[in-house]
């Protein structure tokens, strides 16, 4: 049976040690772009919620999975051509660094869309 997490340090603690510290890289860029944002475990998975939750991210055999749902993958197609993915989906790779400034930036749509979203 897998594992169910209750918090984001019990899903780390959980994972092999290349993919804790992409886990852990990628954590802080999102703290840093969305300050106020609340973590959580949301589909077993890290999150981060503001109003409602702005993006998920789970780490897999070869690469960290990053979930900022579809616009922001529309909005930074572009930036985003050089890594695999879906309409919701970014795979960044284990053997590559993190692009801090790319998810920066995605991540900080997500929380003027929430804030948009939130005062309608």
């Amino acid at each position: 049976m897998k594992q169910k997490f209750k918090t984001v340090d019990e899903y780390l603690s959980a994972m092999p040690e290349n993919a804790k510290i992409k886990l852990q890289q990628l954590r802080e860029t999102i703290k840093k772009a969305a300050p106020r944002a609340e973590e959580l475990i949301s589909y077993n998975m890290p999150a981060v919620k503001g109003h409602g939750v702005l993006v998920y991210y789970g780490a897999h055999k070869r690469h960290v999975g990053f979930y900022p749902t579809a616009s922001p993958i529309r909005a930074f197609k572009k930036e985003l051509s050089a890594y695999e993915g879906s309409k919701g989906a970014i795979k960044f790779p284990m053997d590559a660094p993190i692009p801090q400034s790319l998810v920066s930036k995605i991540v900080k749509y997500r929380v003027k869309e929430d804030l948009e979203k939130s005062s309608q």
